[in-house]
């Protein structure tokens, strides 16, 4: 268990184990009904969210396609990609069997109480009347080398490592040439936004595994509640299990699942840097009866004390700025602590 504040926290994984038998979850997982998903998901015809050929070779259509879905949706999914099937599937076999784990091996690698996001745990952010979500999680960052901390990759299965590493070297790539598309579709030099997080060496690729095992009122709880990320961009590749929603136009809609898609959020740094051109998506995820949902987002953003704001080619008399400039870890304090920024 983990142990914050002087008190344990039970594991998700074990209260649904547990709720196996009655058939009922404990009430703090029960959301209020503006936020049951049976009450608040959309039934009727789902608009099309973008998928994006990421092999088109048609560069500037390809800009533009992604440069419209980040100012309409803030969310869309990459096909052709690059990224080899077989290596998402190695880092996704390797983060479900660390889940399949015994629980003390798991606790080894439980967060420290010291602030850092990394580690295995069970609750993140404070959540207004002490609400909680259905999902436990693993956190680590993946790059720049120099922020990595083996102690939270996991020493089983004995390809963790290798099957991490190599998908971070391939989504490397893309993350890059993702972040210069979307400079194109704001008129600017590609290398703008990269720039604007301080750097492709040093941009931070933080891995979080989410793991959101069967509920038995899926109705009435959430994996993760509503929220937008606080990276700059986010890039996922969920298992096969239906489960993300984004919201647009006062609906929740649900993402349709593709095989071998990355699915890509617009944070709130680029959110800010583009100075609300670019719209940082509110999303939540829902839970199945039956199923185990897992999802593997990176979370791409600037080194903790670096300033990001409106970019300054995108400021001017007609255009002011709408957001306040700051080190990344003080916006960061602010979002998980839900306070205003």
């Amino acid at each position: 268990m983990e142990v914050i504040d002087g008190r344990q926290r039970e594991r998700v994984q074990s209260i649904a184990f547990n709720s196996l038998s009655n058939q009922d979850i404990p009430a703090e997982f029960i959301r209020a009904e503006t936020e049951q998903p049976a009450l608040t998901t959309f039934n009727g015809p789902i608009p099309e969210i973008p998928v994006i050929d990421f092999g088109n070779p048609d560069h500037e259509k390809l800009a533009e396609e992604i440069a419209d879905a980040s100012r309409e949706w803030g969310f869309f999914q990459i096909v052709n990609h690059g990224i080899p099937g077989e290596v998402i599937e190695e880092l996704q076999k390797a983060g479900k069997e660390f889940f399949e784990l015994d629980q003390s091996e798991k606790e080894e690698y439980a967060r420290d109480d010291n602030g850092s996001l990394e580690g295995y745990g069970t609750k993140l952010q404070k959540e207004i009347e002490g609400k909680k979500a259905w999902v436990d999680y693993l956190f680590h960052n993946v790059w720049p080398p120099s922020r990595i901390n083996y102690r939270f990759w996991p020493k089983n299965p004995p390809y963790y490592r290798k099957a991490n590493e190599e998908y971070a070297k391939h989504l490397k790539v893309v993350v890059e040439k993702l972040m210069n598309y979307l400079s194109e579709g704001l008129g600017l030099e590609e290398n703008a936004l990269i720039e604007g997080v301080g750097g492709e060496e040093v941009m931070e690729y933080l891995l979080k595994i989410n793991y959101y095992p069967p509920c038995p009122r899926p109705e009435v709880a959430l994996g993760v509640p509503p929220h937008t990320d606080m990276s700059a961009l986010t890039a996922l590749v969920p298992n096969e299990v239906q489960g993300l929603q984004v919201f647009k136009d006062d609906h929740w809609f649900d993402a349709k699942y593709i095989p071998n898609a990355i699915v890509v959020h617009i944070g709130d740094q680029i959110e800010i840097m583009s100075n609300g051109k670019y719209k940082s998506v509110l999303h939540r995820t829902t839970v199945n009866k039956e199923k185990t949902r897992m999802s593997w987002p990176v979370f791409c953003s600037p080194p903790s004390e670096h300033v990001v704001g409106p970019l300054p080619q995108l400021v001017n008399e007609e255009n002011p700025a709408k957001f306040k400039t700051k080190k990344y870890k003080d916006y960061e304090y602010c979002k998980l602590n839900k306070l205003p920024q």
